[in-house]
């Protein structure tokens, strides 16, 4: 018996497996996992493969390991679930067991493009095309990889303080044994470093993993961390784009005219923005070269299709196809955008954008936020939960996700309001909400806002162009929606008149207004001028702020 590290952990797998390919490259990783047939080539040499059964995240099996050290500032509850020291222990034993005698793939790597604040991360994977797709999504390390072969060492043997993810999809949790709820386990302990993810194929987990440990460390640096893509303009004007999957996050933000600085997981600390990743997580379904050149022509060789339809004559990707999940991705390095910011960091936001799918149709397609506005959306975090992101969901469902990605926060949401509201008064940025959902009726009835359509909104808006325009008050959610864009009709903006019914439109607003208000007594100690940035029809009771 011995004491669980990361550093043990790892040499323990190492010990016992066949053979550790450490630090592989892109071919080699390729090479070995069309070998292994774990994968396949397409016809413009993107790697595609495919997740089973699990092709979105498991939110419902995710755990952190409950210790003294970081008891008190969790956030306990359906999203953070309390796992204890031993239970984790115990696990990684039997992943050890079970990986013994098994080939396994080592990538050493970073998060964080500020070497102010980033986190040595180590990814040991039992598929070579995980370990491929980690190379690809974390920052990779300055020193060459190895062509074909091994590393004797790496840097992160004597760092000493890597924080080590161990992911072994073939193993089956026992909720019997494990005390997991099914076979899936995503559990992190936080306070020695270490994650284990078992039962799952879907390699979203383990760039998710590594943005939730994130999300817990970086606030103790100062550093405000965020669910957000972000570019930049020629003159340097930052724009960041929070918002769930499916919303627009990495389209909006891979735009010719613009630097894309990252396309989702991002800091902000006092010296500006930086990105998280070294690449971007794209969903394919429906992709088009036309509307989304930047991402279709990022699709070649070193790239990751997850869960894509391939015809097996011509091996041609087809992103109409939804019969294996509507969830469909792409994983590849920033550099295959053309216009992407090496290193990706960029300076203080001068705009911030909200977006929100909103599947009743009646969200402005774009309205400007007060600053208690941005405070109670961004608590609030309302999206439509979109088809494939996660198990079950099969067609859009309100959601409300606080801070724009519940599922990632280890703290309280309050903790990251703060610190969101701290930089608004620092460095007075323009805040927008932008729906990116349905107009002209809900879904099923109306249509979803054209994409053109958004980026001119969201091109006017950081130009300045909104923030000067005559607005009217919407009057059920108190926003504030410009009466002209230029390049688009005037009915598009005002969604009451997108609906062939007033009454049906007014119906259905009121009753999204009624879910913003009952979700956001979840938190009654925020101040009330925050509050009242909310829907203007109904008063909610509160008590005082403390």
């Amino acid at each position: 018996m011995y004491s669980i590290g990361p550093k043990s952990l790892f040499d323990q797998l190492a010990r016992s497996a066949s053979i550790v390919n450490r630090q592989l490259s892109v071919p080699a990783l390729v090479q070995a996992s069309v070998a292994r047939n774990e994968s396949v080539l397409t016809d413009r040499g993107a790697l595609r493969a495919t997740t089973g059964k699990y092709t979105g995240r498991s939110p419902r099996d995710k755990f952190l390991v409950d210790t003294a050290s970081v008891h008190d500032r969790i956030d306990w509850g359906k999203v953070n679930q309390p796992m204890s020291t031993e239970t984790f222990d115990a696990l990684a034993r039997r992943i050890e067991a079970f990986a013994a005698g098994r080939e396994l793939y080592v990538f050493d790597g970073f998060a964080g493009a500020d070497p102010t604040h980033r986190l040595p991360v180590r990814v040991v994977s039992e598929f070579a095309w995980h370990s491929l797709f980690v190379h690809q999504l974390l920052i990779r390390p300055t020193t060459p990889v190895v062509p074909g072969g091994n590393l004797a060492s790496s840097p992160h043997d004597d760092a000493g303080d890597y924080f080590l993810i161990v992911d072994i999809p073939s193993f089956k949790a026992d909720p019997a044994i494990d005390g997991t709820n099914s076979e899936v386990a995503i559990a992190l302990d936080l306070e020695r470093r270490m994650g284990l993810i078992v039962g799952t194929e879907y390699a979203g987990e383990i760039k998710k993993s590594v943005f939730t440990v994130l999300n817990y460390l970086l606030p103790q640096q100062g550093v405000f961390p965020m669910h957000c893509s972000a570019n930049s303009g020629q003159n340097g004007g930052v724009a960041l784009f929070f918002g769930l999957s499916g919303t627009g996050k990495t389209t909006l933000s891979a735009d010719p005219e613009r630097m894309l600085i990252g396309d989702d997981e991002h800091g902000w600390s006092d010296n500006g923005v930086f990105n998280f990743e070294g690449g971007c997580y794209a969903k394919c379904i429906r992709l088009r070269p036309e509307s989304e050149p930047e991402i279709w022509n990022a699709i070649k060789f070193g790239s990751v299709l997850e869960n894509v339809a391939i015809d097996p004559a011509t091996g041609a990707a087809d992103y109409d196809d939804t019969s294996l999940t509507e969830n469909t991705r792409c994983a590849y390095p920033i550099d295959y955008i053309p216009h992407a910011m090496i290193p990706g960091t960029g300076g203080h936001p001068t705009t911030i954008l909200f977006l929100t799918a909103d599947a009743f149709g009646v969200l402005p397609p774009i309205s400007r936020l007060t600053r208690e506005q941005a405070m109670y959306h961004f608590l609030s975090g309302y999206t439509s939960k979109l088809a494939g992101t996660e198990r079950g969901v099969t067609t859009p469902e309100p959601n409300f996700s606080a801070c724009f990605g519940a599922p990632f926060w280890p703290l309280p949401p309050t903790e990251y309001a703060r610190m969101l509201g701290e930089r608004l008064d620092a460095h007075d940025a323009c805040c927008y909400l932008v729906n990116t959902g349905w107009i002209a009726g809900a879904y099923a009835v109306g249509r979803r806002i054209d994409l053109a359509d958004t980026r001119t909104m969201v091109h006017a808006a950081m130009r300045g162009e909104i923030d000067d325009a005559a607005t009217v008050t919407d009057p059920v959610f108190g926003l504030h929606i410009p009466t002209r864009v230029a390049g688009l009709a005037s009915e598009l903006l005002l969604p009451w008149q997108s609906w062939s019914n007033r009454h049906d439109y007014e119906a259905a607003a009121y009753a999204l207004a009624e879910r913003f208000a009952t979700n956001f007594e979840r938190f009654p100690n925020v101040s009330d001028a925050i509050a009242s940035g909310g829907p203007s029809h109904r008063q909610v009771p509160r008590s005082k702020a403390a």
